[in-house]
Formats: C-alpha cells, sequence, structure tokens
C-alpha cells in the first residue's frame, strides 16, 4: 500500500480526485522545511509545490520512492540526490498553456498602453480637469506589427508564441544563451534581444539560467522594449532591472515571479514605485481551469507510475 502525504495542498483551491490504487492519502495545509521529515517518514510518495526538498531531509526518509511537484519546474528538489538513492521525481506539464500566456499578454498590453499611469491619472482627479475629452500624457503603442523575443520554447513558450502571432505580433525564439550558431526556426540570444520590442521568459531556473538577464543583457535591449518574466525570478538580476527602468534604458517590465516567494523579507522590486513596472504574486499559471487540469494530471500521473508506466519523469 502507497502512503501519500501532500505537503502544501493550501496551494490549490479546487479538488483532488483520490488515486485508484490502494493507498493512504494524507495532507497538510502547508509544511515548513523544519516540518518535512516528521511529516514524510511513513511516505513512499511526497506531493509538493515549492516546499525544498534537499539532501539533508531526503536522506532521513528511506521509504520514499517518488517525488511529485505538481508544478512544472523542479528548482525545488535535489535531484542530483534523487538520481543517486532511487528516487523517482515527476513533474506536471502543459497545465497553463492558456492561463499564463494570457497572463502575460495581460502584461504587455497594461505596460505598453501605460494603463497603470493612466489609471493613477484618474485617481488624482487629471481627467477632471482636462481641457480635451481624453489624456493623451504618457505613451500609448499597439502590440500589433511588434515583436515579440521568447526566451525558452517548451509548451508554455509555444504557447506564448500561438498567442502573439493570434494578434499580429511577429515571434523570434532565442537560441540558448552564449550558443554562436542558431538552431533552424531560432535566433541567436542577443539578437533577440537587439531587436525585440517584448521579451518573454518561459524558461527554467538552473545553472545555466540563473541571472541570464543582468546589466549587460538589458543594455542590448531597445530603449522602448519591455521584459516580461513569468517563469522564474532568479533568471533576472534584480538591481540591473530596477536601474535600467529607472534610466530609462528600458520601457518596463512585468514580474510575476520572484528569487523568494512569498517575499517575507522583501524584494528590491517591491521596495520602488514605477508606474512602468508591474509586479504580480506568482499567480500567472492559476486559474481554475488550469488548477483543475494540473490536479487531474497529477493524480493520473500517480496511477501511472504506481502501475509501472512513469510519465513526466524528470528523473
Amino acid at each position: 500500500m502507497e502512503s501519500i502525504v501532500f505537503l502544501e495542498r493550501n496551494t490549490f483551491n479546487i479538488s483532488f480526485r483520490k488515486p485508484s490504487f490502494e493507498h493512504v492519502w494524507s495532507e497538510y495545509p502547508e509544511t515548513s522545511v523544519e516540518e518535512v521529515v516528521q511529516r514524510l517518514n511513513d511516505a513512499t510518495i511526497a506531493i509538493c509545490n515549492k516546499l525544498p526538498l534537499r539532501a539533508n531531509n531526503l536522506t532521513e526518509l528511506p521509504k520514499l520512492r517518488l517525488i511529485a511537484v505538481a508544478a512544472t519546474g523542479v528548482d525545488n528538489v535535489d535531484l542530483e540526490y534523487c538520481r543517486a538513492h532511487n528516487i523517482s521525481v515527476i513533474n506536471t506539464r502543459g497545465y497553463a498553456t492558456n492561463s499564463l500566456p494570457e497572463h502575460a499578454l495581460m502584461l504587455m498590453l497594461t505596460l505598453r498602453r501605460n494603463l497603470i499611469a493612466y489609471r493613477e491619472d484618474v485617481r488624482e482627479g487629471l481627467w477632471h480637469k482636462a481641457r480635451r475629452f481624453c489624456l493623451l500624457d504618457h505613451p500609448i503603442s499597439d502590440l500589433q506589427g511588434t515583436t515579440l523575443g521568447i526566451v525558452g520554447f517548451g509548451a508554455l513558450g509555444q504557447a506564448m508564441a500561438h498567442l502573439a502571432k493570434a494578434i499580429g505580433m511577429n515571434v523570434l525564439v532565442a537560441e540558448r544563451k552564449g550558443t554562436s550558431v542558431a538552431r533552424e526556426g531560432r535566433t541567436l540570444f542577443n539578437d533577440v534581444l537587439r531587436r525585440s520590442d517584448v521579451i518573454s521568459l518561459h524558461c527554467p531556473l538552473n545553472e545555466q539560467t540563473r541571472n541570464l538577464l543582468s546589466l549587460d543583457e538589458l543594455n542590448q535591449m531597445k530603449h522602448e522594449a519591455i521584459l516580461i518574466n513569468t517563469a522564474r525570478g532568479g533568471l533576472i538580476d534584480d538591481e540591473a532591472l530596477i536601474r535600467a527602468i529607472k534610466t530609462g534604458r528600458i520601457a518596463g517590465a512585468g514580474i510575476d515571479v520572484l528569487r523568494e516567494e512569498p517575499p517575507r523579507d522583501g524584494n528590491l522590486l517591491l521596495e520602488v514605485d514605477y508606474p512602468n513596472l508591474i509586479v504580480t504574486p506568482h499567480n500567472a499559471w492559476a486559474s481554475r481551469q488550469a488548477m483543475q487540469t494540473l490536479a487531474d494530471q497529477l493524480v493520473e500521473s500517480l496511477e501511472a507510475f504506481v502501475r509501472g508506466e512513469p510519465r513526466n519523469l524528470v528523473t
């Protein structure tokens, strides 16, 4: 009999059906790092979302044979330890291919049309005092006909490209940073930075992508370009981004992810107040439809693993 422990149930406000195989199911609203070993002591299957599962805790869990990550990114799990100790890791894929690109598009539209600045103008009574029927104090630009540079071309990057093309944007797909020859259908990373009106990040966080965009990369972007990050906070150097926005080096940024979440100790991006810097609380993925798709897929993956047909294996 499998013992399943769901460590972060309150991340999701939808229902999870119970797996069809024989099991005991336990769940906790939230779990701290200090509580991991105690709660997984008898578990054979752990379900987590963003909770770190590192070697110092995993080494005390000899019964554990599967970690099911209720997300696509697995940077919270010590994959090297799991490979060495025969712990399988699976993730959940493709559940946000509608919700996340729509959120990214919302951020693009909001920034290109200066929606936040105009909202503040209205709240401050500037429209009441206007000599004309409308306010035109901030530039307004369309997305149609502009160029979107996509960094990371998995399921989410591809869905973003599809949505962008539907509204008339031209799409460039970035080759890996540092590569001198682009594959067919890709464009060299630095060329994407220089040619794009919007850069949208959809790549995983790992040692190759950490601080993918720092001051040197931001300085290559167009002055009128905007940056969208709905992937992982560690992809961008926060200090460099604030400097680029403050000095007008780029036109703005829409950020849905931070380096530490939740930002209990603060974050540089939350300490400034610019109408062209929008920060949302890592909820680009979280439509009701996307959550239910995730829940259904996760349980189906548990069933596949138990019957010896694992899917979505990371390691």
